[in-house]
């Protein structure tokens, strides 16, 4: 039996990468998002692509996606939690509340009932165990300037993914991270965009392939479940990430 991922977020950016590469590889692949019609585009006819609209905000209907996905592929071996959402950038008195809610919601809440369903059905099924893949940002670490929302959301999902290492030892559940940076998506030419047009002298953003992330994901997500990759960074080579500041 093909083994089997679940990708929330996988109708564009990094989540669409990595559920070509998975079905390239001839895995069962779960896609979740919203658009209907973009996770078809996604699964290009393939027969082991299963299509899952839901919003990763609504409990009942992550709860849904996952238990439908299990089903049908027979188990549920890796959880790649992707989804997130970038909002216009401000300082924090100029950013919209609406803007911070919606970060905690898909960032930080989506997550989390994501990786909560995964969890469960990993303890539950027989063998039991699998692995979450929990989708940071160097943001965690080292923000962009009047990133505050994102940031935010992101470094707590460091603090998710420890936690879920350390709660998931007992049933065979493997949790690690992966913090991209500045790889070529939809929100970071929009990014590179803002940039070129606030400094039109500067340096343009170096950037990387996104199917070079997602191979790292694949990389992850083949390991025996002995062994993690408990943090990964994998970025554009000169990008200011060391010595930012």
């Amino acid at each position: 039996m093909s083994k089997s991922i679940l990708i929330t977020g996988a109708s564009s950016g990094i989540g669409r990468a990595a559920a070509q590469v998975f079905l390239a590889e001839g895995w069962q692949v779960g896609l979740l998002a919203r658009r209907a019609d973009r996770l078809t585009e996604t699964a290009q006819g393939h027969a082991n692509a299963h299509v899952l609209p839901a919003d990763v905000t609504d409990p009942a209907a992550v709860d849904h996606a996952v238990n439908r996905f299990a089903m049908a592929a027979g188990r549920l071996d890796v959880l790649f939690n992707n989804a997130g959402i970038f909002t216009p950038p401000g300082t924090i008195d100029e950013i919209p509340l609406e803007d911070w809610f919606a970060s905690v919601n898909v960032n930080l809440t989506g997550m989390y009932l994501s990786a909560r369903a995964a969890f469960r059905q990993m303890r539950q099924q027989t063998p039991q165990g699998g692995r979450i893949i929990n989708n940071g940002s160097i943001a965690a670490h080292v923000p962009r300037p009047q990133s505050a929302p994102y940031a935010a959301t992101k470094a707590a999902i460091t603090g998710l993914t420890k936690s879920l290492s350390l709660d998931g030892r007992p049933f065979d559940i493997a949790c690690g991270q992966i913090d991209i940076g500045n790889t070529r998506t939809p929100m970071v030419e929009d990014l590179s965009q803002r940039h070129a047009d606030a400094s039109p002298g500067a340096e343009p953003m170096h950037t990387f392939a996104v199917e070079d992330a997602a191979k790292s994901v694949l990389h992850m997500a083949n390991l025996p479940l002995e062994a993690n990759v408990q943090f990964m960074t994998v970025m554009a080579t000169k990008m200011p990430y060391i010595g930012r500041g």
